[in-house]
């Protein structure tokens, strides 16, 4: 099993955008450091406590200040951005990172970043148009041939050489393309049997794991379509994550501080808001009033000793039927960085050595 980091960046609204944006790529020197393997940047447009519509001007700056770190958007939110523009802009940003560059792509869940790009996602064309656009990009980058797509919702040409020497010419460094990973949120998710589908990385977002075990189903489904084999190594779990030299101080440092103040003030409402309470519950006639902060920390964060967070580990890899990485759930904690960097710490060198031997259990579906 690997680690990995996957932040919306989550920052308190009251915190500066320059200021939360200098807080993640200090997490993103340290992650390169301690020697994790990846790091996901999200995509958001109007959520103040998920500041940051540009991943690539983050990423850009924290490939400069890292040597060994994969990193990437977690992902694009295909809807808003034009293919063939974002095609560029990824193959550039590829060669930018020497070949370190994860492509993460993403449908978008917010009704406000709807409403601001004039998406109907209640109707899931935000769905239609990821497919789309996904499909465009890749098709820039592996077709040699001029082409004209015409879709439902872009048209894009691939045009022949004009003028002797003008033409498409900007492609990935990673052959035929960096790493593409999706994220998926619901039951029977729609973008998760997308990855199955097409052989992309899939990323399960923070839920309870009674819920997180149908993600691999969705995979499943998507890959019978296509004839493909699944492979659990390279399904991405995010996880509220919390290390401490003792679990009260982990408790404290968790529910009592920004994890607890962001499920407070914003990740739980806005989940009772969608009717998504039931992702976050063990059992589905817990009431959603029961689901709070400490509800979650108890039956879905990884928070404790380095003992009790392996074990916790260990028992989700079990419950869920084995994973390849898990991803830390990014939080705002510069006001206590060294207890961040702290249990960034001890969770690569102190749990982690715990754990080693779940990698070489259930590789394959």
């Amino acid at each position: 099993m690997e680690i990995g980091y996957f932040t919306m960046p989550s920052h308190p609204p009251e915190c500066g955008l320059k200021e939360g944006n200098d807080w993640d790529l200090q997490v993103m020197r340290w992650l390169d450091e301690l020697g994790y393997q990846e790091a996901w940047v999200g995509e958001h447009h109007t959520a103040p406590w998920e500041p940051n519509p540009t991943p690539d001007l983050l990423i850009a700056q924290a490939l400069m200040q890292t040597k060994r770190l994969r990193i990437g958007p977690g992902g694009f939110l295909l809807p808003y951005h034009h293919p063939a523009e974002l095609a560029n802009r990824v193959a550039m940003l590829d060669h930018m990172s020497e070949g370190r560059l994860n492509f993460g792509v993403a449908a978008s869940g917010l009704p406000s970043d709807w409403a601001m790009f004039n998406v109907d996602g209640m109707s899931g064309q935000n769905r239609d148009m990821t497919r789309e656009a996904l499909e465009i990009i890749l098709k820039l980058w592996s077709e040699p041939a001029p082409f004209t797509h015409k879709g439902k919702y872009w048209t894009v040409t691939k045009p022949d050489t004009m003028f002797d020497f003008l033409k498409p010419h900007i492609k990935p460094l990673q052959a035929p393309h960096p790493p593409i990973g999706v994220a998926g949120l619901s039951k029977n998710s729609d973008t998760l049997k997308l990855a199955g589908e097409r052989g992309f990385i899939p990323m399960s977002l923070n839920l309870n794991p009674a819920y997180v075990g149908s993600h691999w189903d969705s995979v499943e489904i998507g890959a019978a379509k296509t004839g493909r084999k699944p492979n659990r190594q390279d399904w991405r779990l995010v996880r509220e994550v919390f290390v401490a030299d003792t679990d009260e101080e982990a408790w404290k440092l968790s529910t009592g501080d920004m994890m607890g103040r962001m499920m407070h003030e914003y990740f739980l409402p806005l989940l009772g808001h969608f009717g998504f309470k039931d992702y976050l519950k063990h059992a589905p006639d817990v009431p959603d009033s029961d689901v709070t902060v400490e509800y979650c920390a108890k039956r879905n964060w990884i928070v404790g000793s380095p003992a009790t967070v392996a074990e916790k580990i260990e028992k989700i890899y079990d419950e869920v039927g084995g994973f390849g990485v898990l991803l830390v759930f990014g939080f705002d904690y510069k006001h206590k960085a060294e207890a961040w960097h702290h249990s960034l710490s001890l969770l690569k060198n102190e749990v982690m050595p715990r754990l080693t031997h779940l990698g070489s259990a259930k590789k394959a579906a």
